[in-house]
């Protein structure tokens, strides 16, 4: 029998009893053509028949104010960790009830550098259900696989074809990782993905974009490339070739996650926690079972200095450990201090460990229920990739028009 979490979203769902002394009604509209008004026939026991003209005087329901999109993604390189989870995934458990979500496994961004096709399958997966055991909805939130929805691919070719060079070399993490490889042999998507990333953001009217400082910079390359394309393709030049005119993309604005929510590596408290470290000891991932987590925080980097104390630039360390203890508490940073402050390394570090197991586990748990139902987190990505298919091909048709490309005719 599968789990009740699983059946609800499956598609069973809740039948809500209309209140008392309300009737039900539904209203069927047809157009009376000959005398070129509307006519409204309500389906209750009495027949009445109100026109436009008289429908206009009764109260009207305010439209409902429409929501601000959300869009962001996660690579499936390694295993999502601790600070994928605290610094992204948890907020965007927060934003889903808040604005218009969509959540991606950003595969296509995982190819830009050299990687095993069997693992990128088996990564993509593990991330998709990883959202959903982190507490992502997909009655309210998009979540799909980037690939399974080729608009991105498309954008980005087009947005590509009138980007400056220029601008992409400027990007910080195309640098860092090209020194790290022969500059001859590093693929062109390491320079271009940037772009893609633009695309991913602009294909769906994206409003808010939740990001790290560290990727800041890519959205002001977005901005700069949406802000580039509608002055060369929106406004009156798009309306001549038959669109609505004016600008073809919205400007997205970046949404910086709460303070204290950055989670920095436990062999460096001055480097972000990252999937591509080389040491695995360097990070809490959220399938590290219990003994694993325990052993990695015993090992983790400390200072000689007596007793523990927060956010004091010379010691990342105290800083960071106590950063995630109260992250996985929903302790106060002050709170977490006072509780912390007068024990020694040897005396937290069991306290830290005991809190992250008992904070990951019961995502773990439905992370294998999750797993168990391949059909089910099939149906998801499919219910997923159909709305964001169909948002984001309203967007690629308005730039396929503005920019003149023949519109196909369908037989």
């Amino acid at each position: 029998m599968r789990p009740a979490f699983v059946a609800r979203i499956l598609g069973c769902r809740r039948i809500l009893d209309q209140p008392s002394g309300h009737s039900n009604r539904r209203m069927e509209g047809t157009v009376n053509s000959c005398r070129g008004r509307l006519v409204c026939t309500a389906a209750t026991s009495t027949s009445e028949t109100v026109t436009q003209e008289s429908k206009s005087r009764l109260p009207q329901e305010p439209a409902a104010p429409r929501r601000q999109r959300v869009f962001s993604g996660v690579q499936p390189t390694g295993t999502l960790h601790l600070g994928n989870y605290l610094g992204a995934i948890r907020n965007w458990v927060k934003m889903q009830d808040l604005y218009d979500t969509f959540f991606c496994v950003v595969d296509m961004h995982a190819i830009t550098m050299p990687h095993e096709p069997r693992d990128l399958v088996e990564a993509t997966r593990k991330s998709a259900a990883l959202y959903l055991a982190s507490g992502i909805n997909p009655d309210k939130a998009a979540i799909f696989v980037q690939s399974h929805v080729s608009a991105h691919a498309e954008l980005a070719w087009l947005l590509q074809c009138y980007t400056p060079i220029g601008w992409l070399r400027r990007m910080i993490q195309f640098k860092e990782k090209s020194q790290k490889q022969n500059a001859e042999e590093v693929g062109a998507g390491l320079l271009t993905y940037p772009v893609l990333m633009a695309a991913d953001i602009l294909l769906y009217g994206t409003d808010l974009v939740p990001v790290g400082e560290d990727q800041r910079q890519h959205i002001e390359l977005a901005r700069d490339i949406a802000e580039r394309f509608n002055y060369k393709f929106g406004g009156s030049k798009w309306k001549k070739l038959g669109g609505r005119g004016g600008k073809i993309f919205k400007i997205p604005e970046a949404f910086m996650p709460p303070a204290g929510a950055r989670v920095m590596s436990l062999s460096d408290g001055t480097s972000k926690m990252s999937k591509s470290a080389e040491s695995d000891g360097s990070r809490i991932n959220l399938l590290d079972p219990p003994d694993v987590l325990a052993n990695k925080i015993k090992r983790a980097k400390t200072d000689v200095f007596k007793g523990l104390e927060w956010d004091n630039p010379d010691r990342p360390e105290a800083t960071n450990l106590i950063t995630i203890y109260s992250l996985v508490t929903g302790m106060s940073t002050g709170a977490a201090v006072e509780e912390v402050c007068d024990l020694s390394w040897g005396e937290f570090k069991p306290r830290l460990a005991d809190a992250v197991v008992s904070h990951l586990e019961p995502l773990q748990q439905r992370y294998k229920l999750i797993m168990d139902d391949e059909h089910y987190l099939d149906e998801v990505l499919a219910q997923g990739a159909d709305k964001a298919e169909e948002a984001a091909n309203r967007t690629l048709n308005n730039v396929r028009q503005a920019m003149g490309f023949q519109a196909r005719v369908r037989r």
